[in-house]
């Protein structure tokens, strides 16, 4: 560890690639295994919001209802359940996406090799934000501050795009963070059905092989960016919450 941190060392692969430095043989993996992932949770977030704003909206509606399945369906079932049904069907049966990773000179070609193993990730932080979107909303709407809006002459729609959703998206941002991380795990299983060369299915290789200076170097990677997501959610709360920036105007 100390030679990684002060001289860049990251060692030497044993059973992978023997003798090669684990820093060339993750090589090109660590930005494919950080696409799939980034890729996933950020267009998980704005659809999950979206979802869970209309479940909020529509309480105790037919809408509700079938958001509320779906959520409870795609939180249960882990993902590489869901990867597995969507290479047997969408790519397999109806041939509308390769069924494993290609590689191609053609990136229209191997991005859409990518999207099945992005969705089968994003499923998953999509309806854990659609469900804590919804609950958050419907606290909202039933707060003091919108009653306050509506007998100023706020619109129901103009209080909540303006005030509730804004309001509701706070607390949201708290779950990124574990969200990330369960992408991260998932990662591992899907980009081996799929045959991604990224940095999951390496791990698995590695530790099958007992391959540990490789091993410690893909961990260490994983605990990297998963710290930095956490600066990058803290900073956004600045963003989001005006209070945090008078704040510190304040002090």
């Amino acid at each position: 560890m100390k030679n990684v941190l002060l001289k860049g060392d990251w060692g030497i692969s044993m059973k992978i690639q023997p003798n090669i430095p684990v820093f060339q043989v993750l090589g090109g993996k660590v930005p494919l295994t950080l696409f799939i992932n980034l890729v996933s949770l950020l267009a998980s977030i704005p659809i999950g919001l979206v979802f869970g704003a209309f479940a909020a909206i529509k309480k105790n509606t037919m809408t509700d209802h079938g958001i509320s399945l779906f959520v409870i369906l795609f939180i249960s079932i882990p993902s590489f359940i869901y990867a597995t049904l969507l290479q047997y069907f969408a790519a397999y049966k109806f041939g509308w996406f390769p069924i494993t990773y290609t590689v191609s000179d053609m990136a229209s070609v191997k991005y859409l090799s990518l999207f099945l193993p992005t969705l089968s990730l994003a499923l998953d932080p999509m309806a854990k934000v659609a469900r804590y979107m919804r609950a958050e909303l419907i606290e909202s709407l039933n707060s003091e501050y919108i009653l306050l809006a509506r007998t100023k002459g706020f619109t129901r729609s103009k209080a909540i795009f303006r005030h509730a959703i804004r309001n509701s998206c706070i607390p949201v941002l708290n779950i990124v963070v574990p969200m990330f991380a369960n992408v991260l795990g998932g990662s591992l299983v899907v980009e081996s059905i799929f045959a991604i060369p990224g940095m999951g299915s390496l791990m698995i290789k590695s530790i099958n092989a007992n391959d540990h200076y490789l091993t410690i170097a893909i961990l260490l990677i994983y605990s990297l960016v998963s710290l930095m997501t956490v600066l990058v959610v803290d900073l956004l709360y600045a963003v989001i919450d005006p209070r945090v920036r008078m704040g510190g105007k304040k002090q």
